[in-house]
Order: C-alpha cells, then sequence, then structure tokens
C-alpha cells in the first residue's frame, strides 16, 4: 500500500520544465508540475513517501503528490484529446504526435538503437554526434523506468548540450518534445521528425527482481523487434561489465543476453572487438556529462562505456545515404 505524509514546503532546491525540487519539512521531494502545477515556499503538500520507505533506488526522494495551499483548484489544458496515465487520479491530457498527421508506416532503413539502461543513452549519443555532427538524434524513453522524463536530469543536459534532437515519451511515459501512444508509432514519428538516428530505451530506474524475465530491461526487445517489423536497422547496445560484482552482470549481462534470445528478428550486436570504438569517457568529459552505471564511472567500468559506444559507432555509419556497413555481429532472435 502506499505511505503518504502532509508537511510543508520549507525550500525550493531547483526547477526546470516539468520539475521542482523541493524541500518538504527539510526532507527532499520533487513536484511533477506537468501533473500537479508548481508550489512555493510556506504550501502546505501531501507527499507520497513510499519509495524512500521501501529503500527504493529514488535517491532519497520523496513525490509531492497535492498542494493543499491550492483551495480553488488548478488546471492546465492539454493539447489533444490523448490521456496518460489513465483511469488513475493523476490522468493528464498530454495529446498524441499522431493527431492530425500522417504518420509513416516505414522507417526506410533508419538505425535504432535499444537501450537497457537508461546511463547506455549518454554513451551512444556522444559518439554518435562525434562521428556524425549533423545527424538528427531522437530519443524514444518507453515506460520500463520513470514515467516522467522531466526526471532525467541526463536528457535535460542531453538536449542542452546538442547531443539529442528530439525526444518522444512512448505508452504512459510522459513530457517529451512529442507524445506517443505506444512504442511502433513512437519510432514513426521520429521518423516523420526527420530523426536520422533513434536511441530508444527506458528512463532512470531499472526495474529488476533477480530473475531471468522480471526485468524492465527486456523493454530491448519490443524495440528492436518494432524497428524490424517497421523497415528499420535494430541495434542492441550491449549491457556489458568489468566492475559487477554479481555474476549475472558479468560479461555482457543476463538481460542482454535474455534479450537476444527472446528477440523475434535479426539484430545488430555491436562489439568494441569489430568496430573502432572512440574514447568513450573522454566525449562525455569533453561534453561536461558525468555518466556512472550502477555508481561506476569509466575508471571503474571501462566495458560497460565501451560496449554502449559500439553501439553507437553502428548507427552512426547507418546514417544519410550510401552509409558503410560496419563488421559487426548480426544475430538472428529466432
Amino acid at each position: 500500500m502506499p505511505a503518504y505524509r502532509t508537511g510543508t514546503v520549507t525550500e525550493l532546491l531547483d526547477e526546470r520544465p516539468g520539475i521542482q525540487r523541493v524541500r518538504v519539512e527539510g526532507e527532499a521531494a520533487y513536484v511533477l508540475t506537468q501533473l500537479i502545477g508548481p508550489v512555493a515556499v510556506g504550501d502546505r503538500v501531501v507527499v507520497n513517501t513510499t519509495a524512500v520507505e521501501l529503500g527504493l533506488g529514488t535517491g532519497g526522494w520523496h513525490v509531492v503528490h497535492w498542494n493543499l495551499s491550492r483551495t480553488d483548484g488548478w488546471s492546465e489544458p492539454g493539447p489533444g484529446h490523448i490521456m496518460k496515465l489513465r483511469y488513475t487520479s493523476l490522468q493528464v491530457d498530454t495529446g498524441a504526435g499522431e493527431e492530425d498527421i500522417e504518420l509513416p508506416e516505414r522507417l526506410d532503413g533508419l538505425p535504432v538503437v535499444a537501450c537497457g539502461l537508461h546511463s547506455q543513452l549518454p554513451c551512444v549519443a556522444v559518439v554518435v554526434r562525434h562521428l556524425r555532427p549533423n545527424a538528427r538524434v531522437a530519443y524514444v524513453m518507453t515506460d520500463g523506468g520513470s514515467l516522467p522524463i522531466a526526471l532525467s536530469e541526463m536528457v535535460h543536459q542531453l538536449r542542452a548540450g546538442g547531443f539529442v534532437d528530439l525526444t518522444i515519451t512512448a505508452g504512459h511515459a510522459f513530457g517529451g518534445d512529442v507524445e506517443a501512444v505506444n512504442l511502433h508509432s513512437a519510432l514513426a514519428l521520429a521518423r516523420h521528425h526527420g530523426a536520422d538516428v533513434v536511441i530508444a530505451g527506458i528512463g532512470p530506474g531499472v526495474v529488476g527482481t533477480g530473475t531471468k524475465l522480471g526485468h524492465t530491461g527486456l523493454d530491448v526487445v519490443g524495440i528492436v523487434d518494432a524497428a524490424a517489423a517497421l523497415g528499420g536497422t535494430p541495434i542492441l547496445a550491449v549491457r556489458f561489465s568489468d566492475g559487477d560484482a554479481r555474476e549475472r552482470h558479468q560479461g555482457p549481462s543476463h538481460h542482454t543476453m535474455t534479450a537476444v534470445e527472446l528477440a523475434a528478428r535479426q539484430l545488430v550486436v555491436p562489439s568494441p572487438d569489430d568496430v573502432d570504438v572512440p574514447d568513450v569517457a573522454a566525449l562525455l568529459a569533453a561534453a561536461g556529462l558525468r555518466v556512472t552505471t550502477m555508481g561506476r564511472g569509466p575508471d571503474e567500468d571501462p566495458g560497460f562505456f565501451a560496449w554502449a559506444g559500439a553501439a553507437g559507432v553502428a548507427a552512426a555509419q547507418r546514417t544519410g545515404e550510401g552509409g558503410t556497413r560496419p563488421a559487426v555481429g548480426i544475430v538472428d532472435g529466432t
């Protein structure tokens, strides 16, 4: 059951579109302003404390559920009639990018990189931008992790730094530049908006149970199969580690191995042994991006960054007319 608490906003820490970070009675909390509007110091609010009390990976942040000081209600008209978080008390009219457009039904070879962890996104993005400075890069966020894209400081930095040109939130994920009803239409919308490369995957916060099938890293199966079915080029960013103490994540993670096993169609699985991967750590540092995976940076887990970077190389080499094909493994998911 969820846990709630009432308290007063005592400090505004920072804010940007879609999110405020505050302190409520001295404890850290965030406000999803697209859902409940902004709060101010002195406002009396209801806070959902469930994740913190369970010790989950939220970084110790509560979630502000409602502003009790706003006695006259609050509303903000949406752009359409498509709802996300449907049939909950926080359902929101986000609209959908599919409304009133001619949606393409084929991707025409568009490279789609499937990421099982959010920390792979910046590694792929900086490599693509390094190799193809003029490529238009779209990020499709699925609903397997965080639902609000505003929670991702990394996405905010990648957009601000020009490494990602367009964000699309699919399913019940919300807050992107473009909203999509499902993954397939999200990929088609990326094509519609002129993407040369798509990076797709879950937002912050992978959900895992320690079992073979019970984790949201398997969103990559849906991504690669959807890309292939629509005529794109599915590329799997391998989750690899030479620093994880857990045996199931050493070398190629069981997340990746299971995804390859379950994928129904052919997909590209790039390896740093087969492609010339630039120095991902140096590219991230030059961009001012601090990226860790499970708390480990490039020095502690170089393999993670190299294998994610290899996916960026494979995507960059498949952009534009007459793009060269790198020497990478093709794995048949069947």
